[in-house]
């Protein structure tokens, strides 16, 4: 089994090859943030590659939607529907790993993002929303919904 080093390396390479592919794009969040994404999904994120859409998944928002190549490096790792070929086709017409992340494109994207503090704004709703459910449907002894929204 890789090392955690060996993992956020990993995205750190993926995230520089499309980068340099696609000659666009923003190297730098994915490089800095890489140790700490391969924490969070690795050890604390609740997700389903296999069922991306499965509902008491925790959400993940990547607000600064630029670096979006970590997100994607992430999930192709992780093992969501996104193979290398779609990594390789970064910020290209018709790929699922847009310049920015979006919903219903890419596997595991939970949100749109562009505009910086847009993703903010989203995991903030998405986080009053979980508040909203557990109160009507958990009850002592049978949690129902225990999902929460971490957000970059």
């Amino acid at each position: 089994m890789p090392s955690r080093r060996e993992r956020a390396n990993a995205v750190r390479a993926l995230s520089m090859d499309a980068v340099q592919q696609a000659n666009s794009g923003h190297p730098g969040m994915p490089m800095g943030m890489a140790d700490i994404a391969e924490v969070l999904w690795n050890d604390h994120l609740k997700h389903n590659p296999g069922n991306p859409e499965w509902w008491d998944r925790d959400r993940f928002v990547l607000s600064n939607g630029h670096g979006s190549m970590l997100l994607y490096s992430v999930l192709h790792l992780c093992g969501y529907d996104l193979p290398i070929s779609e990594l390789k086709n970064f910020r290209q017409l018709h790929s699922k790993t847009a310049g920015h992340p979006e919903f219903a494109e890419t596997p595991g994207v939970e949100t749109t993002t562009g505009p910086l503090g847009q993703g903010i704004a989203n995991a903030v709703g998405m986080a009053l929303a979980e508040q909203v459910l557990a109160r009507r449907f958990n009850r002592e002894g049978h949690q129902l919904v225990d999902h929460v929204t971490w957000v970059f």
